[in-house]
Formats: structure tokens, C-alpha cells, sequence
């Protein structure tokens, strides 16, 4: 009689992200909002150095080869977030996104079956974000990234909701990352943007969903998912149920408790820490929790799953939806 050999969960990265070649000249389209580009081994804005970076980034073949070496099947791959380009003219901006999300395609072309493309678009106008997701769809782009917020207005912005109410309405599936962080004269030193900064957003934005009532008017077909982990948002979930059962200034706007509406969204599982992501999955419910691990950035999970195999108290099923299962349902692949 012979034995079946078990079958390894297939291994899907919901949070990596790409830099494609984009030359000093190409990012002046941008006119002063950044202008983003790539010089060999360097990330650019204007003409100052941002962040050195790897090939993985840039090169299709050498993300190809690392995700073989870590056992990752299938990434999804979205813009770095200096490319946004939100700070930009509008009619600039569609530009810019368009040029971006040609690139970000040709990138994935080199094998489609496991590097899925994620659009960006120019979030700062409603009518050419809406128009760049419907023809992002079309070219073959499986989903939407955006940022947390543009500018000062933050994801329940009743023109953010409108763009979030059309993804729904274009099966898009929407990744938000955080970005452009609160009080960065506080935070210039020790990467505490990163550190601080981006978990403060991803609650920011997330609270202000729940909050506004956002989650009442969105429809329940929409798709989201947060980075990091949500951020702090799971720690500090008692401290916001406390605060709207209490405080009339705080739920005046909202019908529900934030706990009611952890059945709205997802979050990846890049908080680093098995301890972290079993609170993550009790706040959550393990079918609400996707691998993610900010890939190739140094700062994201080296070796990709090794928290969610560490994390105490998952079942075999659970850890395969988190390591894919989970990704193939938000993806519409399942």
C-alpha cells in the first residue's frame, strides 16, 4: 500500500513590492511631488539618495530565484510607496500611475502564474482614480494599492469612500499600506517613521473606517487589506471599544463597537513576533489574516512564514489559510 505523501500549503506574499526601472527624466513628470526614480542600487527622490535597495527590486529574474530559495509560490506585487505620486497635479498624476502600472505589468510578465500585479493610482481625484482602475483591470492588474491617506484626508474622506465603493464594484481587491507618516520632525532618527509612524497610520486608518460609520456605506463586497499587521490597531482594540462605550464624541457617528467590524477587512501577518501574530488572529479570526512580508525590504520577515509556523496554538488548517488559503479567497483565485 503506498503511503500519500503530504502536500505542502502553497505559499502566497500578499506585501511585497517592486521598483521598476524609471529613469531621472521619466520622473519629472512628477514636477516637484517627489519625482521618484531609480539609479542602480539606490532608490531616488529628486536628487537625494532615499534608500538603498537590491535587484529583487527592480529585477523580475532575481526576485524569481529568492522566491524559490525562501519556498514562496505566488507574490503579490505592489509600487513602493514613494511612488505615489499623490502630491502631484491630478492630470500629472493619471500620467505617472499610468507609466508606473505598464511597468509594474512587464515586470510580472516574466512569470504571470506567480507575481501578481497590484495598480496604484492618482487617489488625490475621485473621476481619474475611479477611470484608472477600471482600465488597470483590463490590462491584467489583479488589485489596487493605495496609501492611508492623501494629504490630511484619511480613508473615510467621503471621495476615498466613492473610489473604495468602485473597487468594490470592479471585484478590485484594495491593499493599504501606510505612508507619508504623522510628525516626522519627532521621528528623523532611528527609523522611527517605520517603527512608529507606520503602526500609528495603519490604526489611523482603520479607526477612521469604523469610526465615521465608513464601514455602514461601504458595501460588504469590498475587499481590503491593511499592511503590517494592521499596525497597532489589535493591541489597542479593548482602548477604542472602551472609549465608544462611554464617550457619546466617539461613537456619535458609528452604530457599532470597532470589534463589530474586524469582519470588514484583513491584515497581513508582518508583526514579527509569534506572540504578536496569535493576538492578531484572536482579534481577527484566522481567515482574516494573510502572510505578508514586505519583500525585499531589510526591515521585512527574512525568512517568509517563519511566524506563522512559530505561532502557538494554530491548527494545520489555519496556518495553511494564513500562508495562502487566506490570499487565494481576497485574490478571487480560491
Amino acid at each position: 500500500m503506498t503511503r500519500a505523501v503530504p502536500v505542502s500549503p502553497q505559499v502566497v506574499d500578499v506585501h511585497t513590492h517592486v521598483f521598476p526601472r524609471i529613469s531621472r527624466q521619466e520622473s519629472r513628470l512628477l514636477a516637484g511631488a517627489g519625482e521618484p526614480w531609480l539609479r542602480e542600487g539606490m532608490m531616488m527622490s529628486g536628487e537625494d539618495d532615499y534608500r538603498p535597495v537590491t535587484p529583487e527590486l527592480w529585477d523580475a529574474g532575481a526576485r524569481l530565484a529568492a522566491m524559490d530559495r525562501s519556498g514562496v509560490d505566488v507574490q503579490v506585487v505592489s509600487s513602493t510607496p514613494l511612488m505615489f505620486g499623490y502630491a502631484a497635479e491630478p492630470r500629472r498624476a493619471a500620467e505617472w500611475c499610468e507609466m508606473v502600472n505598464d511597468r509594474i505589468l512587464a515586470y510580472c510578465a516574466e512569470d504571470p502564474g506567480r507575481l501578481l500585479p497590484l495598480c496604484q493610482v492618482p487617489l488625490q481625484d475621485l473621476g481619474t482614480a475611479c477611470a484608472t482602475v477600471t482600465k488597470a483591470k483590463a490590462a491584467g492588474h489583479r488589485g489596487v494599492h493605495i496609501g492611508n491617506h492623501v494629504g490630511p484626508r484619511d480613508l473615510h474622506d467621503p471621495e476615498i469612500v466613492a473610489f473604495l465603493t468602485h473597487c468594490a464594484g470592479e471585484d478590485m481587491p484594495v491593499l493599504v499600506h501606510p505612508w507619508d507618516m504623522l510628525a516626522p520632525d519627532r521621528m528623523a532618527g532611528y527609523m522611527l517613521p517605520w517603527l512608529v509612524g507606520m503602526a500609528a497610520e495603519t490604526q489611523l486608518g482603520i479607526l477612521s473606517l469604523m469610526l465615521s460609520g465608513a464601514f455602514e456605506k461601504l458595501p460588504a463586497s469590498l475587499r481590503l487589506c491593511f499592511c503590517h499587521g494592521g499596525g497597532s490597531f489589535a493591541y489597542l482594540l479593548g482602548r477604542a471599544d472602551n472609549a465608544w462605550r462611554n464617550r457619546d464624541i466617539v461613537r456619535k457617528d458609528s452604530p457599532k463597537p470597532p470589534s463589530a467590524y474586524t469582519d470588514r477587512f484583513y491584515v497581513d501577518s508582518a508583526v514579527f513576533d509569534p506572540r504578536a501574530l496569535r493576538l492578531l488572529v484572536e482579534v481577527m479570526g484566522s481567515e482574516r489574516v494573510m502572510l505578508g512580508t514586505d519583500f525585499p525590504f531589510p526591515l521585512g520577515e527574512q525568512v517568509p512564514g517563519t511566524v506563522v509556523r512559530d505561532c502557538p496554538g494554530l491548527g494545520d488548517a489555519e496556518r495553511a489559510a494564513i500562508l495562502g488559503g487566506n490570499a487565494r479567497r481576497f485574490l478571487g483565485l480560491a
